[in-house]
């Protein structure tokens, strides 16, 4: 199986090499600006803007007439034309999102780049693209030392079974890294390790994910709470800030501080999702979780923070390509399916559930179980009838009255002249 795939390496470069790092950085903004100029002024004369290659194009017969661009050539010419790609795409996506054609939220207009209130990134298309043991090389950049070791990607290269496409280098809280987009033949199992066995995942606030697996077994995985365990440093650092004089070299390292403490976080975080997707990827072949809308639940303002500090997308985005990988699948039940209020022993369903309310009582069965665990089961319910579809309709996503398996309504669900219902309900434990 072939996938595009990315190795993030952490750099140790000299201080020539730094500013090299962010001489390349500077001229990947400035192209992005004189761009946007450019697109500008063409759509106030002709409605029309500049593609990529256009802007390109009128780069390369400007920079060498004009007296003010004569620095140009300090830096490598894929960081002019990748800057121009990138404002290019960046356009279109905001005529998409205009007219409706883009998912997700509305775009608006691009902005020009300032220096400091902008992330530093650039990027390499062409040119040697390596890496081996602990350095990687880049075109005008040379060699330079990675913080970490780079065999995972260099075994791959010297086995022919990867290609490096690019390579993004970009500043995070004074660090720099570089991304290899890389082009990988990955060797993907037929079957999964452990065939027919599943689980449903779910994801709260008070724990990362609480998971049944087919056994009746209950997989809970505390979440690191990465922002919320250092909120008080946070914001000691946050006022140390704000307190400085704008323009001060003070305020410049306290701003370091503050940006080394929130990468400290955001890395803490991303470290437990990916050991705890990985574990569920490896242990099951079918893995059901839900569709949440995250972004309504950012709204609410009592629980935004707790929310974001739990990662809910980027656990399903983890699991959609490492289940891929271990030969699994992944289902997400719909949105607006009730795993919550739903009861995993009769399959009634309760008309309420606040989220006050941690533990889950049947009116009807009498079942008393942990919300979060009946939540879970019912998502393990979903695997055997295979209602995988995000906004699917039918009967697993709108359950009916108890001990009725409702009709599924999507159609090519069924086998032909049959109708397709969901598995039965589990029993009570």
């Amino acid at each position: 199986m072939q996938v595009t795939q990315a190795f993030r390496f952490a750099l140790d470069p000299t201080p020539a090499q730094e500013r090299a790092l962010a001489s390349h950085a500077g001229a990947a903004r400035f192209a992005w600006n004189w761009g946007l100029v450019a697109c500008q002024d063409r759509y106030a004369a002709e409605r029309m803007w500049y593609s990529g290659a256009e802007l390109h194009k009128l780069w390369n017969a400007v920079k060498k007439t004009e007296p003010a661009l004569a620095w140009w050539g300090e830096n490598s010419k894929c960081v002019y034309q990748e800057a121009f790609r990138d404002l290019d795409r960046a356009l279109r996506e905001f005529v998409k999102s205009r007219k409706g054609a883009r998912k997700g939220r509305r775009l608006g207009f691009p902005k020009f780049k300032r220096r400091g209130r902008c992330r530093d990134s650039f990027r390499f298309s062409t040119g040697v693209m390596r890496c081996a043991g602990r350095t990687v090389t880049l075109p005008r950049l040379g060699t330079i030392a990675t913080h970490e070791p780079t065999r995972k990607l260099t075994r791959r290269l010297e086995n022919g079974t990867a290609r490096i496409l690019s390579a993004t280098i970009s500043r995070t809280a004074q660090r720099w890294h570089v991304s290899f987009t890389v082009e990988v033949d990955r060797a993907v199992p037929a079957r999964h390790a452990r065939p027919r066995s599943a689980v449903g995942v779910d994801l709260g606030v008070k724990t990362l994910l609480t998971a049944m697996d087919d056994h009746g077994t209950v997989i809970e995985v505390a979440g690191p709470k990465a922002l919320s365990a250092g909120l008080r440093k946070l914001r000691r650092l946050g006022k140390a800030h704000s307190r400085k004089q704008r323009g001060s070299a003070n305020r410049a390292k306290a701003a370091a501080r503050l940006a080394r403490h929130h990468a400290r976080v955001a890395d803490l975080r991303a470290e437990v999702l990916h050991k705890a997707t990985s574990a569920l990827a490896a242990r099951f072949e079918t893995v059901v979780v839900e569709d949440l809308n995250v972004t309504g639940m950012l709204a609410n303002r009592r629980l935004a923070r707790a929310v974001a500090d739990q990662g809910f997308y980027a656990t399903r985005r983890m699991l959609e390509y490492k289940t891929r990988w271990n030969g699994g699948r992944l289902m997400v039940a719909g949105r607006w399916y009730p795993s919550s209020k739903t009861c995993s022993g009769c399959g009634s369903r309760k008309p309420s559930l606040s989220l006050a309310e941690r533990t889950f009582r049947c009116d009807g069965c009498g079942l008393v179980l942990d919300r979060d665990v009946n939540a879970a089961r019912n998502l393990l319910n979903l695997a055997a009838s295979g209602a995988e579809r995000i906004n699917a309709c039918g009967g697993d996503v709108r359950p009916g009255s108890a001990g009725r398996s409702p009709v599924k309504q999507e159609p090519g669900t069924a086998p032909a002249g049959q109708t397709g219902t969901a598995a039965a309900q589990a029993a009570a434990a």
